[in-house]
């Protein structure tokens, strides 16, 4: 057993985890923060992703206690004060989703893609970054179109996403 503290969703957390027990098996099963998705096992898919640091990640490729001492920020955490997160509400407003499975990790991904290239994002950027997470449902018209329209909101700027 390993002992891990970390702090998630802005919540000091300590606890217990068995040396192989993944991060998004201890968010979800010792945390309760079902947000955060299992679709593949493999790190095919993008359903897990949370913010590790502030920086996206797989949470099927880590251990818990890689993460011992990280700021892990799952779906949970990224809406605040009762407001959806800009993302969030551009994928509400843009029909970004349909079964919603793939849903918390694509918006994970979006954040921290937009975080990283601001109001410069277009759409092959967003086409090329979103290529580690699987969407069976939409065909990620209306994803791109989101993340574009979040991106743009972010910025500040009033440029349309198409």
């Amino acid at each position: 057993m390993a002992s891990i503290s970390l702090t998630v969703n802005g919540r000091q957390i300590s606890g217990e985890a068995e040396d192989r027990t993944l991060l998004v098996e201890f968010l979800r099963g010792d945390l309760g923060l079902t947000g955060t998705h299992v679709g593949c096992d493999t790190s095919q898919c993008g359903a897990c992703v949370v913010h590790v640091d502030g920086n996206a990640v797989k949470s099927c490729t880590m251990l818990a206690a890689q993460a011992n001492g990280a700021d892990i920020k799952t779906i949970e955490g990224l809406a605040g004060g009762g407001e959806l997160h800009p993302v969030q509400k551009a994928f509400h407003e843009n029909h970004g989703l349909q079964c919603g499975f793939c849903t918390p990790g694509m918006i994970m991904a979006a954040t921290d893609m937009i975080n990283r290239h601001g109001a410069s994002l277009d759409e092959a950027t967003v086409r090329a970054e979103l290529e580690g997470n699987i969407c069976r449902c939409t065909g990620y018209h209306n994803i791109v179109k989101s993340i574009l329209a979040a991106a743009a909101e972010m910025s500040g700027t009033q440029q349309a996403a198409e």
